[in-house]
């Protein structure tokens, strides 16, 4: 015999039953089926509220039991043909007359039972299978309707539903012997007690009934059917790399079922599990897929980790004190209580000095649990020998679940290890002696993140998502949307890197997308962003909560710079080529890179220094490797050496500096790189990389502009003011062309001190043939004493700059 379970959501509308119906006749047409369902989708949920409306006097049930009426005579009138509807009509009618009587009982006496809770939840079984058994009937189909409360008799002990097998198991097999059909309906959830009083089997009852009934007439297999394409390696509606899984085993099933896989109910397991049927959870609008096959053995499987899942509506109970310590039977005690209350533990944890007991338990039990224990060790409360029961809530459990973890060595480091990367705080774990689940408790906000962290770790392809949050998108901004947009393919494919931009901000608008921003069309989105706030920015980033979060600036703006620790101690990474940050007061210096440490942020800079040239990891690299460095000498201004590699005397200086400025080799505010002030921020900086402790007053800045062009306000006094001063740059150039010299606008570090200024270079010096925009960066070390070791190349302009800023992405990437 087939049997079969279709859920709410599968019998949600006519034309959804239309196509249920379809499925079961293939069924029907290779051997006798039996198939359980559930109520219309929604109808459970609408016949609780109505019974708590109901007891608190409101008369808004009568609304919802209408509208819920209506929708089973439509269904009615949808499926079955105009004449055979008129009993089923009637029988439907009787059905809400009944319902609508005790409503009216419960409002009546404000009251509402959890006897009648039960009884009022089973009527939207009772009506589903009704109809759907006489549209059975209307296609020829040899069916015949169970009343499934007629057979199955459950114990209700404190509410807590537990089956009385033996007798469902006997009143089941003598059903079957004494009558036949092709097809049997059967209401699902619904039950009685064994002093015959109406019943359900709680929430996923239909699983449940299905079981039951698999298990009584001994099949091979039942099968479930629902609106997912199985079980999966993690809920698909957070982790949407999420993939569902083919087979596994009863052990693993109910170790995901228990810890919030809601696709299966736990307990269906249970009739099943010792005579081995199978549980086939399928498609109801795929039919043909392949789906979760549940059997005993899952040795096929060749994975280490099986799934991820989660249970969010826990409370953490703790309990402690020194006069826990070495006192025998205080555990039986503790866990007597909770057994007395009828509340179930689903997790423990136990300090080994005896300290302390931490159990999670649902959410809506732990304060009467609270209150159990209080009283039961009031005595130890009030001689303080221990403290009184605290509850920790906004908490969570997720679980590593997979028969195969016992055999690999290293699965829970490398679970605790990237949630700990990814700044998720573990509160409590827990791990059996079988090995086949790992749980820990966390904070409840941080589930989503934690979920696709573990599942980038144990299923997907070896890959790393990239979420990035990028503020300035003007020059460098657009440069490095561009790359990222073109190089999208080349990343996943070549370096497993899937890097998405969720948002992206300028000093107007800012924009946001949970599912990243198309980067064909930023700017339009961006045009229709709300007003920009950094303050907003931040909160926004915070409260996606992501994995791999790189907040990325490419402005130079010291109060954008002020946010870096904001986001360093919140765990997400700072990429920047801002110089202001790197370059401010040594304390706070020193207390980003001390964040950047402390959260496991990675904070880059290495465009601050030479664009898109790797200056600082080079230096950090000889550091690193036992390397001493004696002596910097570098051309750090892109700028200052394209306008010296320009000028010739035959121009006047001011139209070379706006052709740097059209060319895009400064800032906005050209005074930025000709008064050396950006280059002294370059030297201080690599002065800090290689460990002294300097500020930028520290830097020497002999500059060649005049006080007063220095003290400008504004572009246009400055350049008029370069108008001026014509001649004394005309004097610098003729004097260094006289000595057969280049000018270059030179940064040194030496013995602890550091300068920039203008020089004359001859022509045996690697600075002479330096021409246009490029950079050069000479390190004297222990081993580079009497070579230098030499980077050299582009160090201005918005594409080399974003690309240093990308380069330092991909560094994050492949940590």
């Amino acid at each position: 015999m087939n049997i079969l379970k279709f859920g709410g959501s599968s019998l949600a509308s006519p034309e959804r039953i239309k196509l249920v119906a379809e499925t079961v006749k293939k069924h029907v047409q290779q051997d006798k089926t039996l198939a359980v369902f559930s109520a219309f989708g929604g109808v459970t949920n609408d016949l609780l509220k109505m019974a708590d409306l109901a007891a608190n006097e409101d008369l808004a049930y009568k609304q919802i039991l209408a509208k819920n009426e209506k929708r089973h005579l439509d269904a009615v009138k949808e499926l079955i043909p105009v004449q055979n509807q008129s009993g089923v009509l009637s029988k439907v009618k009787t059905e809400f007359n009944r319902l609508e009587t005790l409503y009216e009982g419960v409002y009546l006496l404000n009251e509402l039972s959890n006897k009648t809770k039960h009884v009022v939840s089973s009527f939207g079984e009772i009506l589903s299978s009704l109809i759907i058994a006489e549209y059975f009937k209307s296609l020829a189909t040899d069916a015949l309707l169970i009343d499934s409360r007629e057979l199955i008799v459950c114990k209700n002990n404190n509410e807590k539903i537990q089956l009385n097998y033996e007798l469902t198991n006997k009143n089941v097999v003598q059903y079957f012997k004494e009558n036949d059909a092709s097809l049997f309906v059967v209401p699902g959830f619904v039950a009685k007690n064994e002093q015959g009083v109406p019943s359900t089997l709680g929430r996923g009852g239909s699983d449940f009934t299905a079981a039951i009934f698999g298990g009584a007439l001994d099949v091979a297999k039942v099968i479930i059917y629902t609106d997912v394409n199985g079980m999966y390696t993690a809920n698909p509606n957070v982790v949407h790399q999420a993939y569902p899984l083919e087979k596994i085993s009863y052990q693993e099933a109910m170790e995901l079922s228990h810890f919030g896989a809601k696709v299966l109910y736990p307990p269906t397991l249970q009739p099943l599990l010792d005579k081995g049927i199978q549980i086939h959870i399928k498609n109801t609008f795929s039919p043909d897929d392949a789906g979760t096959l549940i059997s005993k053995s899952s040795e096929e499987n060749f994975r280490w980790v099986t799934g991820i899942t989660h249970i969010d509506d826990i409370k953490l109970l703790n309990i402690e004190g020194s006069g826990m310590v070495g006192i025998p039977g205080f555990s039986k005690r503790f866990f007597e209580t909770l057994y007395q209350e009828n509340i179930n533990v689903v997790l423990i944890t136990q300090a080994s000095s005896e300290h302390s007991i931490c159990v999670a338990v649902k959410g809506d039990e732990a304060q009467v649990a609270k209150e159990a224990l209080d009283e039961a060790f009031a005595v130890e409360i009030d001689y303080q020998k221990i403290k009184p029961v605290e509850i920790e809530g906004n908490v969570a459990i997720i679980a590593l679940v997979g028969d195969r973890m016992k055999s690999h060595h290293g699965l829970s480091g490398k679970m605790f290890s990237a949630l700990g990367n990814n700044n998720i705080n573990i509160r409590a774990i827990a791990q059996g002696s079988s090995e086949r689940n790992i749980s820990a408790i966390i904070a409840k906000k941080d589930i989503n993140k934690a979920l696709n962290t573990l599942h980038e770790q144990f299923f997907e392809v070896p890959s790393k998502e990239l979420n990035l949050f990028i503020t300035g998108v003007g020059n460098v901004g657009s440069k490095l949307l561009a790359q990222l947009k073109k190089q999208e393919k080349y990343l996943l494919e070549n370096l497993r890197l899937k890097v998405r931009v969720l948002g992206l901000s300028n000093s107007r608008k800012m924009v946001f997308d949970e599912n990243g921003l198309d980067l064909s069309n930023w700017e339009e989105a961006l045009g229709n962003g709300e007003k920009a706030s950094k303050h907003d920015f931040f909160n926004r980033v915070k409260e996606f909560n992501l994995r791999n979060s790189i907040f990325v600036d490419n402005t130079a703006s010291a109060e954008i710079s002020k946010w870096y620790k904001e986001y360093l101690a919140n765990s997400i990474a700072v990429v920047t080529c801002n110089k202001i940050a790197a370059a401010d007061d040594l304390v706070n210096y020193q207390h980003l890179q001390e964040l950047s440490r402390e959260y496991g942020a990675s904070f880059l800079y290495e465009t601050n220094v030479g664009a898109g040239l790797p200056i600082i990891d080079t230096l950090k690299n000889l550091i690193a490797s036992g390397d001493r460095i004696h002596k910097i000498q570098a051309v750090l201004s892109g700028s200052l050496n394209f306008v010296f590699n320009t000028y010739n005397a035959t121009e006047p200086f001011y139209k070379t500096v706006e052709q740097a400025m059209e060319e895009g080799y400064t800032e906005p505010d050209p005074k930025i790189d000709l008064s050396g002030v950006d280059v002294a921020r370059k030297i201080l900086i690599l002065a800090r990389e290689s460990g002294l402790k300097m500020e930028l007053s520290d830097i020497e800045n002999k500059s060649f502009l005049s006080e007063e062009s220095l003290n400008t306000e504004n572009n246009e006094d400055f350049f008029k003011l370069l108008q001026q001063d014509e001649g004394k740059f005309k004097e610098i150039y003729e004097d260094a062309a006289k000595e057969g010299a280049q000018l270059k606008y030179v940064a040194q570090l030496e013995d602890g001190k550091a300068s920039v200024g203008l020089q004359k270079v001859g022509s045996e010096h690697p600075f002479y043939n330096l021409s246009g925009s490029d950079n050069i960066v000479l390190f004297f070390t222990d081993r580079y004493s009497v070579q230098p070791l030499i980077v050299k190349g582009a160090g201005a302009g918005a594409d080399v700059t974003a690309s240093g800023i990308f380069a330092d992405v991909i560094r994050i990437g492949k940590k």
